[in-house]
């Protein structure tokens, strides 16, 4: 557990425990249950030791807009912060990781649904491809809807849909979805935990997609 003195009182010592100081230019104090905790915002600001590719992964999840679409559940629940309150937090004084923090913040996303899907579109960009749409919904030509895609390059028809492991008690309803899409002339890549390690295979794969 990690516990931070706010100002210049004692630190904490105990068994378990990681004690920090923090500075009040640059904190704010979000309560829980009633318990203290550092606000989301300076939360993520506080990690400047990660990666860019672990903080824009993050950074998706806590901005995560809850938009409105086909099955989309907590239509309108509020993001747990937004991107101008997390360029804020960086802004508010020194931080570890600035360069790192100031690179990820211009890259979260809002329409991000889990981890995997921030780092194959990191992925993708880093690598120099065009930025892919998140989460988009695809309709036939007599408005029929097709289904949600993970992510996707509408005008080229191209989709992208990570398998995780988690998705094997709607494997029946996953096979019918992707062959509704292939007919309706979209190019279906279907991403495994075994080819999202070769992320080089993975790029070199959606690349080729967009060239054909």
């Amino acid at each position: 557990m990690h516990v931070a003195t706010l100002g210049r009182g004692t630190l904490v010592r105990a068994n378990g425990v990681t004690a920090h100081r923090a500075n009040p230019l640059n904190t704010r104090i979000a309560n829980r249950d009633g318990i203290r905790l550092a606000s989301t915002a300076t939360a993520w600001a506080q990690l400047g030791a990660w990666s860019v590719l672990d903080l824009v992964a993050l950074g998706d999840f806590f901005c995560r807009v809850w938009r409105s679409g086909p099955g989309r559940r907590d239509v309108g629940r509020r993001p747990l912060a937004t991107v101008d309150e997390l360029r804020a937090a960086i802004s508010a004084g020194r931080r570890t990781g600035i360069a790192r923090l100031r690179e990820a913040v211009e890259l979260i996303r809002e329409d991000s649904w889990s981890p995997r899907e921030s780092m194959i579109r990191f992925h993708l960009i880093a690598a120099g491809l065009p930025e892919p749409s998140l989460n988009h919904d695809v309709y036939d030509s007599s408005g029929r809807f097709l289904g949600c895609v993970d992510l996707a390059y509408p005008e080229q028809k191209i989709a992208i849909e990570y398998q995780s492991v988690l998705h094997h008690s709607r494997y029946a309803a996953d096979v019918e979805r992707i062959a509704a899409l292939r007919a309706a002339g979209w190019v279906v890549i279907e991403i495994t935990s075994d080819l999202f390690a070769r992320p080089d295979v993975m790029i070199d794969r959606v690349r080729r997609a967009l060239r054909a």
